[in-house]
C-alpha cells in the first residue's frame, strides 16, 4: 500500500494564497521604492551561512533557534560525530544583520562608504509557531555601515517609519533607548558589569511581569535587595521624553557620558522634526532588545492594534570587527514584514491603484476564427496596462462571474459565437 503524501506544510511553514500574495508583493515594491528615495541598495546575502559565523554569540536566542545543515558527501561522518557540530557545517540565517557583516566584510574595498544596504529575504528560526510567528519569515532590513554619527539612528528611523505612513498606519510609537544608558543605571545602582547581561534579561521581562515581578527575579538570583529598589526605582522616577533623558544625565552624574545623553536628545528631536507621517517617539529605559551584538541606541516600533512591536533594530559597532578585526560603525532597523501583512489582512486592506481588471469567457463551441480574435483584443487591452484573463465559460456561470467578481474582475465579457463580430 502507497503512503499518500502529506497536504499539509511542514509546522511553522504556510502556503501563501493569491489575495495575501498581492499584498505581500505591493508591500515590497513600496519598501523597495520607499527606501532607495533615502539612498538605500539593494542587495542579498545567500540563506545558508557558515555555522560559525551563526554560532558566534551575537544572536542571542535566536542561536539555540538554528536550522543545521548536514556536512554532505565524504566530510559527513556520523559514526565518528563526538558532538552536534561534527556534523553540521552550516545552518539556514537566523536574521539578515549577521549576513551582512560577513558581507561588508568580503566586499568592503568594493562599497561605497557609508554603504546604505537594503536586504530582503526569507530567515529561519526554529521557534515556537504562533500569531504573526513563522519559522519561515521575511525580513526587511535596512542598514547604515560605516556611519559613526547618529544620522545613521535618525535616516533608519524617518525612512521605515515613512513606509508605515504610506500604508496607511499612524498613531504608532517609535520607543528608543541606549545600552550605554542601560549600563549606567545598573552601575549607579550597585550592579557589577559582570551581572549587566543577567540583569537585562530579566529587565526585559518588564512589559510581561511587571515591575514586582522584575524585583522578585532580581532578588531570587541573589541580587542585593537595597540595589534592586535603587535600580528600579529609577525607571519609576524616568519621565518617557526628552526631560527622561536629562534627568538621567544629571541622576547618573559620571557614570553616564554626555555625549551618550546628548545624542539621543538630538535624535529624538531630530525625528520629531522631519517625520512624514503621525507617530509618537517615547524614550523608554526599560528596552533592552534580546540580541546581545546592540552596542548603542536601540529603537522598536509598537502598535497598539498588535500589541508588540512590528519593527526594531540599533546600533551594533562591534560585529564586523569580529570578521576583519577592525571595528566599523553600524546600524539597522528591521521591519516585521509579516506581522504588517497580518494587519493589513485583518483589516481588509486593499492594494491601491490596481489595475484594470477584465475576463474574456469563452463558449466551449467557439470555432477557433474566433479565438483569434478574442486574442488579438486580449493583446490590445495588456497593451493598455490593463490585467487580461482568458477562461473557458464553466456551467454554472454565475457562480464563475461572482468569483471572478471577489478577485476584482470589474468587467467579465461572453464570449459566443455570434457575440465575437462585436468586440
Amino acid at each position: 500500500m502507497v503512503m499518500a503524501l502529506k497536504k499539509k506544510p511542514v509546522t511553522g511553514m504556510k502556503d501563501i494564497l493569491p489575495q495575501e500574495m498581492e499584498i505581500r508583493d505591493y508591500l515590497i515594491g513600496l519598501i523597495k521604492e520607499t527606501y532607495r528615495s533615502y539612498g538605500f541598495q539593494s542587495m542579498e546575502t545567500p540563506c545558508v551561512e557558515h555555522i560559525e559565523n551563526l554560532c558566534s554569540k551575537q544572536g542571542g536566542d535566536n542561536e539555540k533557534l538554528i536550522f543545521k545543515i548536514m556536512k554532505r558527501g565524504e566530510k559527513l561522518k556520523i559514526a565518528g560525530a563526538k558532538e552536534e557540530n561534527d556534523l553540521a557545517d552550516s545552518g539556514l540565517r537566523y536574521d539578515l544583520t549577521v549576513p551582512l557583516a560577513r558581507y561588508y566584510s568580503n566586499h568592503a574595498n568594493e562599497l561605497p562608504s557609508p554603504f546604505k544596504a537594503l536586504q530582503i529575504g526569507s530567515v529561519w528560526r526554529a521557534d515556537r509557531p504562533q500569531r504573526g510567528r513563522f519559522r519561515q519569515f521575511t525580513q526587511c532590513d535596512i542598514d547604515i555601515l560605516g556611519e559613526g554619527s547618529n544620522l545613521a539612528e535618525i535616516e533608519l528611523i524617518l525612512a521605515t517609519t515613512a513606509v508605515l505612513g504610506k500604508i496607511r498606519f499612524s498613531g504608532f510609537t517609535v520607543c528608543i533607548n541606549d545600552r550605554n544608558i542601560l549600563k549606567a543605571m545598573a552601575a549607579y545602582s550597585g550592579f557589577k558589569e559582570d551581572d549587566y547581561d543577567e540583569v537585562f534579561i530579566i529587565l526585559d521581562k518588564m512589559d510581561k511581569i511587571g515591575r514586582d515581578g522584575v524585583a522578585k527575579e532580581l532578588e531570587e538570583m541573589g541580587y542585593d535587595k537595597q540595589a534592586v529598589d535603587q535600580y528600579l526605582g529609577l525607571f519609576d522616577e524616568t519621565p518617557g521624553d526628552v526631560s527622561g533623558i536629562r534627568y538621567l544625565k544629571e541622576k547618573l552624574g559620571g557614570f553616564l557620558s554626555d555625549e551618550t545623553a546628548e545624542s539621543m536628545e538630538q535624535i529624538i528631536s531630530s525625528v520629531e522634526a522631519a517625520k512624514e507621517c503621525e507617530f509618537s517617539v517615547r524614550f523608554d529605559p526599560t528596552m533592552v532588545r534580546g540580541q546581545s551584538y546592540y552596542t548603542g541606541t536601540i529603537f522598536e516600533i509598537r502598535m497598539d492594534e498588535y500589541g508588540g512591536s512590528v519593527a526594531g533594530g540599533g546600533r551594533y559597532d562591534k560585529m564586523i570587527g569580529k570578521f576583519t578585526g577592525q571595528d566599523t560603525p553600524a546600524c539597522g532597523f528591521s521591519i516585521g514584514f509579516e506581522r504588517i501583512v497580518m494587519l493589513l489582512l485583518e483589516s481588509g486592506y486593499q492594494v491601491p491603484g490596481n489595475q484594470e481588471k477584465k475576463a474574456y469567457l469563452l463558449d466551449r463551441k467557439l470555432p477557433g476564427s474566433a479565438l483569434l480574435k478574442v486574442l488579438e483584443k486580449a493583446k490590445e487591452d495588456r497593451a493598455k496596462g490593463e490585467q487580461v484573463l482568458i477562461a473557458q465559460m464553466k456551467k454554472n456561470k454565475k457562480f464563475q462571474k461572482e468569483q471572478l467578481a471577489k478577485e476584482g474582475y470589474g468587467q467579465i465579457i461572453d464570449c459566443y459565437p455570434d457575440f465575437i463580430d462585436k468586440l
